[in-house]
């Protein structure tokens, strides 16, 4: 194959003085022709028009020293050199109008000579792949720190901007991305396949969009520890400077509700003693962490609406805008989607908050990661107690065969597992929980989930996606039946996933299993369709 090489004439290095003396000077377009292991047979030259002269006259030294080598004049003229938008632009001409023939020829840009900017512009339209090129960098050998004392034809170094061929930089990489995920999760080792995808999703947007983030889920699943970390790692890459400002919306009632999110001025209502910020203007710079964002009303809707649309918005009491620019997290344990049908949320609300929407499963969904968040409490009980705790292998078989058994619910989800973790190690004596502290605390969930009083409101999920007259014609046993089906579908990404969770049991009694179909077929019956439960 021959090889081309794509360089800019430099007024300085390149002219090495007059005479006999030149030919004793490195000067880096005519040393790339005095390697012998560096064979070009093509040199684009580029020059502006008030060097022609001299680049002619290097073009001819070129020739000198490798006749093999044609030497192709290009005059390329910058009104000014140092303005990217220029440059960039000139040189992304070129790349688009010049014969590239890949399977003939090899490409090499050379970057020693130019402005800064123009070296930056290389560099950026050889890595886009705009030039199929690997870089080419030379410098002078020096002796006794003099570069004139070296050898004329220097050194090279070939640089091949695909990563895959740097395994120290792809590791390095690989290294950076692994600590971002763990850091989402806390450290801990999850092994749910579902809940790890998730997480790496996560951390994509979070690493590349600012746009809103909606986390839905369960109580306790996790929600506001995974803001938090959103937002520790979104500053340690410095993409926000300001704080996290969390609010939990169900805490925001009446009219102090557009006081506390957007501020007011003095005398705006009767005991407005004072202007008040607000939480909205708290996190300019930062991160507004909004959870159960559900339980805004339909007025602080409207007004939160506009602040993340347009950064502005009216404290109370005033017509003069304010300003934030804030980026946002917002989470629900509710069915936002039924909420606009009801009539309780937004619509366009919802469809500017819902573009990056992730659905945080329960623990009783990811029961292989009990084990590596039983370890993960022990570590934090033993933090807040001050000393080491720790669990028999009995008490921590016992433990981990009921977490993983139908009569574990966790209601409260990861709460319940803290809680449980918490109260069995300031019960152990000299911090080693054994099988007696396990038994009495299994005891105590199981009387707890099962109290009347802690018992959940039965609500319909039916109501949302039936009619009244097609609820009618149900049996009591079909309503129960489908009423678990609705609530798993909502919960679920995919149809696929959700027949995993219905029929974890059945399939694994199959050579081969398709659990979509099974389900699409169950819907069917009652005229329902997946696409109709999901928000």
């Amino acid at each position: 194959m021959k090889r081309v090489v794509f360089g800019y004439f430099g007024a300085t290095l390149d002219v090495g003085g007059r005479g006999d003396k030149r030919w004793q000077r490195w000067r880096p377009s005519v040393s790339l022709c005095q390697h012998d292991d560096l064979l070009v047979d093509r040199f684009e030259l580029m020059h502006d028009r008030r060097q022609q002269r001299a680049a002619a006259e290097m073009a001819a030294d070129m020739k000198q020293v490798s006749p093999e080598t044609e030497v192709r004049l290009r005059q390329v003229d910058f009104r000014d050199p140092w303005d990217f938008e220029e440059v960039f632009g000139t040189l992304h001409e070129l790349a688009r109008q010049y014969p590239f023939d890949q399977e003939r020829e090899e490409y090499l840009v050379h970057i020693t000579t130019g402005t800064h900017v123009m070296q930056i512009c290389w560099f950026l339209l050889t890595e886009s792949r705009h030039f199929p090129a690997k870089l080419l960098q030379t410098s002078p050998t020096r002796r006794g720190g003099d570069a004139d004392e070296g050898d004329p034809a220097g050194t090279y170094r070939v640089i091949d901007l695909d990563l895959s061929r740097y395994d120290r930089l792809a590791k390095r990489f690989h290294e950076e991305r692994t600590e971002s995920l763990d850091f989402l999760k806390s450290g801990i080792k999850t092994r749910n396949t579902a809940f790890n995808r998730l997480i790496e999703s996560i951390e994509r947007v979070a690493l590349r969009s600012r746009e809103p983030i909606l986390l839905t889920g369960p109580t306790g699943a996790g929600k506001s520890q995974l803001a938090a970390r959103i937002f520790e790692l979104r500053k340690s890459r410095g993409f926000v400077k300001g704080p996290l400002v969390e609010v939990n919306c169900a805490t925001l009632r009446g009219d102090g509700a557009m006081s506390a999110l957007f501020g007011h001025v003095k005398g705006a209502f009767t005991g407005a003693a004072s202007d008040r910020k607000g939480l909205l203007r708290a996190a300019d710079g930062g991160t507004l962490f909004l959870d159960e964002i559900g339980e805004l009303g339909l007025d602080e809707q409207a007004m939160l609406l506009r602040a993340i649309e347009e950064k502005r918005f009216l404290p109370v009491g005033t017509d003069k805008e304010t300003r934030s620019d804030f980026e946002l997290i917002a989470g629900t344990n509710q069915d936002l989607g039924a909420a606009v049908v009801a009539g309780r949320f937004r619509e366009d609300l919802l469809a500017r908050i819902q573009l990056w929407t992730f659905q945080l499963p329960g623990l009783a969904e990811r029961r292989e990661d009990i084990e590596p968040n039983l370890d993960y409490e022990l570590g934090r009980a033993s933090e807040r107690l001050g000393t080491q705790v720790t669990m028999n292998a009995e008490a921590r078989a016992r433990f981990l065969a009921f977490a993983a058994s139908p009569r574990a619910t966790f209601r409260g989800n990861f709460r319940d597992l803290n809680a449980a973790v918490l109260r069995m190690s300031t019960l152990a004596s000299a911090g080693r929980i054994d099988v007696t502290h396990v038994d009495d605390e299994l005891a105590r969930l199981e009387q707890a989930w099962h109290r009347p009083s802690l018992q959940r409101p039965e609500v319909s999920v039916l109501e949302t996606v039936l009619s009244a007259e097609q609820r009618a014609d149900l049996d009591p046993f079909d309503r129960v039946q489908l009423e678990e089906v609705v609530r798993v579908c909502q919960r679920s990404r995919s149809l696929s996933d959700a027949g995993r969770v219905l029929f974890a049991v059945s399939r694994t009694k199959k050579a081969s299993s398709n659990d979509a179909d099974r389900l699409r077929k169950y819907l069917a019956r009652f005229d329902l369709r997946f696409e109709m439960l999901v928000p």
